[in-house]
């Protein structure tokens, strides 16, 4: 939808300014170069001016809000680790990397996501695993419940992580051949 209606817009912009450039060249005969654009000579009411100055502005916040959307975010979370031996800092999405790996190579499943958020006292872990459409889905929770999770939270020393686990569908592996 986003690049649908950026590809419109740019189409919209691109047929108004080709056609600016027609007019002011004299390339389109039945309107004269100096022909007034509007009728009259008169400025609009002031309220007119006022509307469509407050309209440009809404307008332009729009535009801003969605260009700050489009800027990539930096990592979610970076946790530390102080003891005698010294600092360690890492990276959430680099803690979860290793187990989105384990998770791939379970039977039936094609991708996985892991996400890390929260402080590292309480995180959460977001999990999207894409899988063929005859993997064993229950099969696949149960080794993440009993293999997967178990090493994370022992590895992270977090005992209290919770998981979500969002299973989306693909075809089966017969079919995908």
């Amino acid at each position: 939808m986003n690049r649908f209606l950026l590809g419109l817009l740019g189409l919209v912009l691109l047929i108004a300014g080709g056609a600016a450039v027609a007019l002011h060249l004299g390339v389109v005969p039945w309107i004269g170069g100096d022909a007034a654009l509007v009728p009259g000579t008169a400025l609009p009411p002031t309220w007119a001016l006022v509307v469509t100055a407050a309209v440009a502005v809404v307008i332009a916040l729009l535009c801003l809000r969605w260009l700050i959307a489009q800027v990539p975010r930096r990592e979610v979370a970076s946790w530390r680790w102080a003891d005698e031996a010294g600092v360690t800092r890492i990276s959430s999405s680099t803690a979860a990397a290793p187990f989105a790996e384990e998770v791939a190579a379970y039977p039936g499943v094609r991708k996985v996501e892991a996400e890390l958020t929260g402080p590292r006292t309480a995180p959460n872990l977001a999990l999207v695993v894409r899988a063929h459409g005859d993997a064993d889905l229950r099969g696949i929770r149960r080794r993440i419940d009993d293999e997967g999770l178990p090493r994370l939270r022992e590895a992270l020393e977090t005992p209290d992580l919770r998981a979500t686990v969002e299973f989306r569908m693909a075809a089966s592996k017969a079919a995908a051949r």
